[in-house]
């Protein structure tokens, strides 16, 4: 079973944010099937086939900064190897409309890959990561990152963010298809 991942935080109020991209990614993989509410492992999950694969979307329900509880119960519940899970999350470092693949790779700074991290005992799980950074004239943000991935995104950032949040989905097709080798050299 290979556990694809999408990390954001749950409720109304961050639907839409710089933070949720990840579950906005599996929300497209998951086709509009109904997704199932595991108390056990604290997400909402969806098993299906992409690409013949068999393939469990999830999206952690512990709130980004604790996402690797989750992942690493789901790890647990299936005997996935680490190398068999692949997550989406925001990248601040990226800009909008960019995605980059990477695989046994640091968090960054980034708090719920860190949780993964720490759960899992190693880096070596795939990542798909979306720009959320601002496309500015050298101009940086004041605000605190912990504000700033809260943020929506502009009007003029929607279409683009769209159009990265896609290109994250046609990685993970490309990914189950061909390996994740091929994907970064594809994609990045």
């Amino acid at each position: 079973m290979i556990l694809i991942i999408g990390l954001g935080n749950p409720g109304k109020k961050y639907e839409k944010t710089r933070h949720n991209v990840g579950f906005q990614a599996v929300d497209i993989l998951a086709k509009k099937e109904k997704w199932n509410k595991s108390k056990k492992i604290n997400c909402f999950y969806i098993k299906k086939q992409i690409n013949n694969k068999n393939v469990e979307l999830i999206k952690p329900m512990t709130f980004m900064n604790n996402s690797g509880k989750a992942i690493k119960s789901a790890q647990k519940k299936h005997n996935t190897l680490t190398k068999e899970i692949i997550v989406i999350h925001d990248d601040i470092d990226i800009p909008v409309g960019t995605i980059r693949i990477s695989k046994n790779s640091s968090s960054a700074g980034h708090k719920g890959v860190q949780s993964i991290i720490q759960e899992l005992g190693t880096k070596e799980f795939v990542r798909i990561r979306i720009g959320i950074r601002q496309k500015t004239n050298g101009f940086i943000s004041k605000t605190p990152i912990e504000k700033f991935v809260l943020k929506r995104f502009s009007l003029q950032e929607k279409k683009e963010i769209e159009k990265s949040i896609n290109l994250s989905v046609q990685a993970i097709s490309f990914i189950l298809e061909n390996g994740v080798a091929h994907a970064m050299a594809e994609y990045n």
